[in-house]
């Protein structure tokens, strides 16, 4: 099986795990996800979230997901608890679609390491 059709169906599996469990069903978006990863990485998840701290929970996301590319690496935690990322590596120039496709690869790898999908 190519590498395209693999991550297009575990996507597609990944998101509708996701979406029955957060959103009655209706398909969560990319943003929406790492928006929830986010959350994971805090570790307060029954919490709301002003929207400076929502901004802030999908930059932790991003920096958590593309921890084991090699483009950021874990820092410290602050004494609320929010983890800090440091750049190893400037991210190369991405096209929208390149960009959406490294995110949903970052993604199913994240939750296949947690074992939610296979």
């Amino acid at each position: 099986m190519s590498r395209d059709i693999q991550l297009k169906e575990r996507w597609e599996k990944l998101v509708d795990i996701l979406s029955n469990q957060f959103s009655q069903g209706e398909d969560l978006d990319l943003d929406a996800i790492i928006y929830l990863i986010g959350v994971q990485e805090l570790g307060k998840v029954h919490r709301q979230f002003k929207k400076d701290e929502k901004l802030n929970l999908m930059h932790i996301a991003i920096c958590r997901l593309l921890e084991p590319y090699g483009y950021y690496e874990f820092d410290f935690f602050d004494n609320e608890g929010w983890p800090h990322y440091k750049i190893k590596e400037q991210l190369p120039p991405l096209k929208a679609g390149e960009q959406s496709v490294l995110m949903k690869e970052a993604i199913v790898n994240y939750f296949l390491e947690r074992k939610l999908i296979e």
